[in-house]
């Protein structure tokens, strides 16, 4: 258990590194006049832009691309030890985990259920609900309400937590250039359909 732990921390701490990483080369892109992954490097006329340093621009977004892909198979790492570090310990007591007796797999469980996303924000209507509490269109959804990975089954788990918490800020992490961000979401009745847009 001790080395599946070790092991972990290390993964944990390449991921903080990583992640540092991928943010400085995104502050050099949002550096070049707010230049992101997909905007054109040339003028309307096909000239290459002459308000950026295209060279900078071009190598923060292949390094950014290398660094997204080193981090996707880094978290299927941390996922796997995870696995093991469950294993281990069922192994050692003998025994499915109850009463929350092993806090190493309780954190090890919530680290779990923090790496996955169930869902991703495809629309965001403007002046709707989700819209004023930040929600933005390609974030993924970690954590909706009472809702994380492990518990959600389909979309109407969030349309029942939609419904019973109507006019009550519901607690929402979407996760967010590799970054998790908790929001605060009340779901209402608005101008447009639904009650969140």
């Amino acid at each position: 258990m001790a080395a599946s732990m070790e092991n972990m921390n290390h993964l944990m701490k390449r991921k903080t590194e990583l992640e540092a990483e991928i943010k400085a080369l995104n502050d050099v892109l949002e550096s070049q006049q707010g230049i992101g992954m997909k905007e054109p490097l040339v003028d309307k006329e096909g000239f290459p832009r002459s308000d950026i340093d295209i060279y900078s621009v071009r190598h923060a977004r292949h390094q950014v691309i290398c660094l997204q892909n080193d981090h996707k198979s880094l978290m299927a790492e941390i996922e796997e030890e995870l696995y093991k570090i469950h294993a281990e310990a069922r192994k050692e007591k003998g025994e499915v985990m109850e009463n929350n007796e092993d806090d190493e797999c309780i954190q090890a469980q919530a680290l779990a259920e923090r790496l996955s996303p169930f869902a991703e924000v495809d629309r965001v209507d403007e002046g709707s609900p989700a819209s004023e509490a930040g929600l933005k269109v390609g974030d993924a959804i970690v954590q909706f309400g009472s809702i994380t990975a492990s518990k959600f089954q389909s979309l109407q788990n969030i349309a029942s937590v939609v419904q019973h918490s109507k006019d009550n800020p519901l607690k929402v992490i979407v996760r967010r250039n590799m970054k998790d961000t908790p929001l605060s979401l009340t779901p209402k009745t608005w101008s447009g359909r639904g009650l969140l847009g």
